[in-house]
This record gives C-alpha cells, sequence and structure tokens, in this order.
C-alpha cells in the first residue's frame, strides 16, 4: 500500500472513506496528481515516483494552519 497527500482548499468536500480516482499532470520535470473532479491537488513527484494505479481510498482528513489535507491509500501490490 502507498500513501500519498493531497492539499484540499476547503472541507466537506471529500469524506473520509470515500473511494476517489486521480488524474495525473505533467509538468516540464515532474508529474502531479489531482482528485477527482478537482477536490484536491499532491506535490509534484519525480519519474520513479510516478503512480502505479489511478484508483484510492481516503484513509484520513487533517485540517492544518496551511488547510486541509487528505491523505490516500493506493494499492500499488497488483500493479506493473
Amino acid at each position: 500500500m502507498r500513501r500519498m497527500e493531497f492539499k484540499m482548499e476547503r472541507t466537506g468536500v471529500i469524506q473520509e472513506g470515500e473511494h476517489v480516482t486521480v488524474t495525473e499532470g505533467v509538468l516540464p520535470t515532474s508529474w502531479y496528481y489531482t482528485i477527482d473532479p478537482s477536490r484536491a491537488m499532491s506535490a509534484n513527484y519525480e519519474l520513479r515516483e510516478r503512480l502505479k494505479t489511478r484508483e484510492g481510498n481516503v484513509v484520513n482528513i487533517e485540517e492544518r494552519p496551511q488547510g486541509y489535507y487528505v491523505t490516500v491509500e493506493f494499492d500499488e501490490q497488483d500493479c506493473t
């Protein structure tokens, strides 16, 4: 299992336990992910850190001074 963190601007758009899909975005030297439909965004990741699957489950939502952070767990064990 792999966990990734996404930043969410406001509360209530995602719930813990929710099954989500993500879209991969491409920058010149990195990749980022957005929880569909544009509810939260990840940090940038290098090639070796790219996701192998596009579906996961929300396991935690945390409020910090910088905003709301969503932790999503992805099952990459069966992906090649």
